[in-house]
């Protein structure tokens, strides 16, 4: 069924293009125009709002083509109000069931309303939609895909990912109040949070449907074109933070236009940290520590939490001396499990746990050391959202090369896609330096609700070493709750310092028989969807894999 049948007693089309013009060079605003022409999809009008252009051939040449075709309409401002003044008569005047929001220098593929009519036609509750999108230069040649995740409210808040081609029920764009002034530069950021705090349903769709013009002075070319805007999508995620509920506040990211969230962590709540050891030492930046102990010590120096309970659970060949030194580190917080069985993470993590008492756990392990400060806080908090069911970290092995910044499942594998990269990079397109949901988190510092572990029933036993984790973290989506991982709170992980790390192939084989041959991973980060070649991350890899022994035996971390 077409969506015209589907909306037979719709009044107007299925699509409202809405795009405020000012002064475009006149051959870039035709062949924005030839873009919305050639589109496959008939059911649409095109509201062009010029805002009081200077050049007069503007006004002209959209006159001529609005003769041609009775779906082209023009509104003409006699002052210039800027962008959210010009889009919000756009969006006044529509008349059709969806707002199509394009510039007026950009392209739409000419399959761009097409894709996205079919994918309303599948679902009637749909109120936002958007796609992929790169970039095209003077010469006509594209480049710089974005290819993005599945709905993802939480990286929304550190960047305006959803960005373009966004197409809108004009229902819910008037019903949150359209663009509101005082945004300008950020005002797509400031509506799609509304939007997305009312939608029914989003859909990404992964596809490349919008070519981002890069020209001189735009956004596309350099983010940091227009500083105002990073001022003003800082004041909208604000805001949409105030407006939710969620106790925090927005600065400034590593980049324009990127957003690190604050968490503010409720004092009441009751935090369990579960460490399993085997209270070994090793040398770390020069010097022989005993890594437990050093874990702790960290873990409560860069918290301002008062409410943390320490559980560790620990082997029987732990040295009572070690023992001694957590009691005089983590004093009265300090519970000892002692476990005599042979090595099982999986067990002793549960063990752990059944001995806490908080309401809220940090899964930790105990060859890492906190370098970031309100870490717990920032790891905890987004929990109070009960669709978050797991949230992870940001490890760095000794050199300050990423560890870990997320799980992928996809291409019959588990990986960690950005194992490498400097500790000052932000990632393709700021993958590194905002919180994002994700396909899965490693336990090594990991933070669950305690009915939440329970109600998956914590680590899988039969999986003593490796990919109890990435068991756990199917689990947690399994019951329907999402996995975020969190930029802005970091570890070092002297990954595999206590054990071997080896994994076994029937260990891999075990979970794809519970779980399936992981093939799609929908929030696959750029990194893995379009590799940006490094030689000297790859020297680096190549490195490592000659030596493991690097991995811990780093020089002094850059602080």
């Amino acid at each position: 069924m077409s969506p015209q049948q589907a909306d037979g007693d719709r009044s107007g089309p299925l699509f409202s293009i809405v795009t405020p013009v000012f002064d475009p060079p006149l051959d870039v605003l035709e062949e924005t125009i030839a873009s919305v022409l050639a589109q496959e999809h008939r059911d649409w009008e095109w509201i062009l709002v010029d805002d009081a252009s200077t050049d007069p051939a503007v006004v002209t040449t959209i006159t001529r083509y609005m003769l041609k075709d009775e779906r082209i309409r023009l509104l003409e401002r006699d002052v210039n109000g800027h962008i959210v003044a010009a889009s919000n008569d756009g969006i006044d005047a529509a008349r059709g069931e969806f707002i199509v929001l394009l510039d007026h220098d950009d392209l739409l593929t000419p399959d761009a309303l097409a894709v996205n009519a079919r994918r309303i036609a599948r679902h009637d509750d749909v109120d936002y939609l958007y796609s992929d999108e790169d970039k095209v230069d003077v010469h006509g040649t594209t480049y710089g895909r974005f290819t993005k995740p599945e709905w993802s409210p939480e990286r929304l808040r550190g960047q305006m990912y959803t960005s373009h081609l966004s197409v809108i029920r004009t229902s819910v764009v008037r019903r949150v109040g359209g663009f509101r002034e005082g945004y300008d530069g950020s005002q797509d950021h400031d509506l799609a949070l509304r939007v997305g705090e009312v939608a029914r349903r989003v859909v990404h769709i992964p596809q490349v449907l919008y070519h981002w013009r890069a020209v001189a002075g735009s956004t596309s070319a350099a983010i940091d074109a227009k500083p105002y805007a990073t001022i003003a999508g800082q004041k909208a995620v604000q805001d949409h933070l105030d407006r939710t509920g969620v106790a925090g506040r927005v600065e400034q990211g590593a980049e324009p236009g990127r957003y690190v969230i604050e968490r503010e962590l409720d004092p009441g709540l009751r935090v369990s940290v579960v460490i399993p050891t085997l209270g070994q030492s090793d040398v770390v930046f020069g010097a022989r520590r005993v890594m437990v102990v050093e874990a702790v010590r960290s873990l409560l120096a860069h918290t301002d939490h008062e409410d943390v309970e320490v559980v560790v659970v620990h082997d029987a060949p732990t040295p009572p001396e070690v023992l001694d030194e957590l009691r005089e580190v983590a004093g009265d917080r300090l519970v000892l499990v002692p476990y005599l069985k042979p090595f099982n993470y999986s067990e002793k993590m549960n063990v752990g746990v059944v001995a806490s008492s908080g309401e809220r756990l940090v899964l930790l392990n105990d060859d890492v050391e906190v370098i970031s400060d309100r870490w717990l806080e920032n790891l905890v908090a987004p929990l109070e959202d009960p669709k978050v069911g797991l949230t992870g970290a940001k490890l760095y092995f000794a050199d300050s090369t990423v560890q870990h910044a997320c799980h992928a499942y996809w291409g019959t594998h588990y990986r960690h896609p950005f194992r490498f990269w400097t500790r000052d990079e932000p990632g393709p397109f700021g993958e590194l330096v905002v919180n994002r949901e994700v396909s899965g988190v490693t336990a090594a510092c990991a933070a669950m609700r305690r009915e939440t572990y329970f109600e998956v029933g914590g680590f899988t036993e039969a999986l003593p070493s490796n990919f109890n984790d990435v068991d756990l973290c199917y689990k947690v989506r399994h019951v329907g709750r999402s996995i975020v991982w969190i930029a802005n709170c970091e570890l070092f992980h002297f990954e595999s310092r206590t054990r071997e790390g080896k994994a076994e192939a029937w260990e891999r084989y075990a979970v794809v028989r519970r779980w399936g041959i992981p093939e799609e991973d929908p929030f696959t980060p750029s990194a893995v969807a379009s590799p940006m070649i490094d030689p000297h991350r790859i020297l680096r890899e190549r490195i490592r894999e000659a030596d493991p022994g690097l991995r811990a035996a780093g020089a002094a971390p850059r602080q």
